[in-house]
């Protein structure tokens, strides 16, 4: 399996990102992807990465759903969270005995994978980057942000390992067994970083300015995380131990103010999601990556009112029966402070 190259599944903003950083190290690595104007784009003129260094342009094999190859080996999977479990059934009869499925993705999504492949087939994976697809055919990437690597079934692995070392063009993934501390870190940072699509003005301007609201959702995320026996990991400028109920105002103002420090700095100012409604007209991940979270709090018997008003509000922007506005940040500020 190591002498197969890695198939890319979801050619978007992590996945081709992490694909023509492989290319660029020399490890062989193919795209498949379910958008057709995307996958001639790339087949016309290579795959255009712009990055903070400049742009480059990765030669690749790339295949639709209809021509893709009858057998995959090492598969990076970086679909939205919402179509996991209809690419891991795709996937899992052209999965060689010995392959496996990596979750680049957002969210929580390694139960849905091992449903259809195994969990020993399963690699967990946490994955930090800023970028977006521009048009078909080209990415921007707002340079390296932080990846963890493991076995979804425990532990780590030599396959793991390799994974890590041939990623190491892209940035320093990290190898452990704790990679659910990472995402669940994430689904805290990723809470704010989806309330800043509420309204049209940048990540770091709107963090800064509704603290309130972006502790409370972070707070209730990491409520959950302690329910479930997870050890929260820092990343990039991210302490989450900053944001847990209880954490000292000092300690997370100062977070705050180095977090909003961060962002201001990237060439990346909007959210995905952010990307998602107010240019591209399409559904987000948000429902599918924080109603399990809601679910799961459910079963510890935990309320989220503030995480299930940002779902609420961001699936009325996306059928456009509500407009951005800062007022919905106002008001999540305001039920955060009465909670």
């Amino acid at each position: 399996m190591q002498d197969s190259p890695y198939t890319v599944v979801g050619a978007g903003a992590i996945g081709g990102t992490l694909a023509a950083h492989l290319h660029a190290r020399g490890v062989p690595v193919q795209l498949i992807d379910a958008d057709a104007a995307h996958v001639a784009a790339i087949r016309r003129k290579g795959l255009q990465l712009q990055t903070p260094a400049g742009a480059t342009v990765s030669e690749l094999p790339v295949y639709g759903l209809d021509d893709a190859p009858a057998e995959l080996g090492r598969v990076l999977l970086a679909v939205k969270a919402q179509a996991t479990a209809a690419a891991a059934a795709w996937i899992a009869p052209r999965l060689a005995p010995d392959g496996y499925i990596a979750s680049m993705q957002n969210g929580l999504n390694e139960a849905t994978i091992a449903e259809h492949v195994g969990a020993d087939r399963t690699v967990i994976a946490f994955v930090d980057l800023f970028a977006d697809v521009l048009e078909p055919g080209v990415i921007k990437d707002g340079g390296s942000g932080a990846m963890a690597l493991g076995e979804y079934a425990g532990g780590t692995s030599d396959r793991v390992r390799q994974l890590a070392q041939d990623l190491s063009h892209w940035g320093n993934p990290t190898v452990t067994d704790n990679v659910a501390g990472f995402l669940w870190s994430k689904l805290g940072f990723g809470a704010m970083l989806t309330a800043t699509a509420l309204a049209d003005a940048d990540m770091s301007v709107l963090i800064d300015r509704h603290r309130p609201a972006m502790n409370g959702l972070a707070a209730e995320v990491f409520d959950v995380a302690a329910a479930e026996g997870i050890r929260l990991e820092g990343f990039d400028a991210f302490d989450p131990a900053s944001y847990v109920r209880g954490a000292a105002p000092e300690r997370n103002a100062s977070a705050t103010d180095d977090l909003v420090k961060w962002l201001s700095t990237q060439t990346k100012t909007r959210s995905g999601i952010w990307r998602d409604i107010a240019v591209r007209k399409r559904p987000t991940e948000v429902p599918s990556q924080y109603e399990p979270v809601i679910e799961i709090a459910a079963k510890h018997g935990l309320k989220l009112p503030l995480v299930e008003e940002l779902v609420a509000l961001i699936k009325q922007l996306e059928s456009q029966s509500i407009a951005m506005g800062e007022e919905h940040l106002d008001a999540l500020d305001r039920k955060a402070i009465d909670r």
